[in-house]
């Protein structure tokens, strides 16, 4: 059953980075600004609305959220420093975002929905810009390596 599951994950992993490679294609890659004062804003309402419940009112996410629940799910991570949301490119967070982050890597699995039905892409866009304005300058400047095909860990 692992190994059926093991597989499962590894299919669903694969899924996710044809479906980024697919929006590149298409629409080309997604740039998050943290400049525009009115997006922000925006992003942080939304933040409020959709976000804050489980990532947390201060983007610190659930207690224990490295460590995985009983059904092998794991708790919301922060999405302030301290996460590993910036460890993605701007395209993968609007992916993971829009489609829900249960597709996420071959060893980890989210209760994160996709919210693509329900926030507009300017929306998502808006509340990635917000969080991504709370990361000090040296963690932007690490993620934004992350849209560069860069790598930081």
């Amino acid at each position: 059953m692992e190994n059926i599951s093991r597989w499962y994950l590894i299919l669903i992993g694969g899924g996710v980075l044809v479906a980024i490679v697919a929006w590149e294609i298409v629409r080309g890659p997604v740039s998050i600004s943290t400049t525009n004062p009115a997006a922000l804003e925006k992003g942080r309402a939304v933040y409020a609305t959709y976000c804050a419940s489980c990532h947390g009112v201060n983007l610190e996410g659930q207690d224990d959220w490295q460590r995985p629940l009983a059904d092998g799910s794991y708790p919301a991570p922060p999405q302030d420093a301290s996460g590993h949301t910036w460890h993605h490119s701007d395209t993968e967070l609007f992916v993971m975002v829009r489609d829900g982050s249960d597709v996420g890597t071959a060893n980890l699995v989210s209760t994160m929905p996709g919210f693509g039905k329900t926030l507009s892409e300017s929306d998502i866009i808006a509340v990635l810009g917000f969080i991504k304005s709370q990361w000090p300058p040296d963690v932007r400047a690490a993620q934004e390596r992350m849209n560069h095909g860069g790598h930081d860990d």
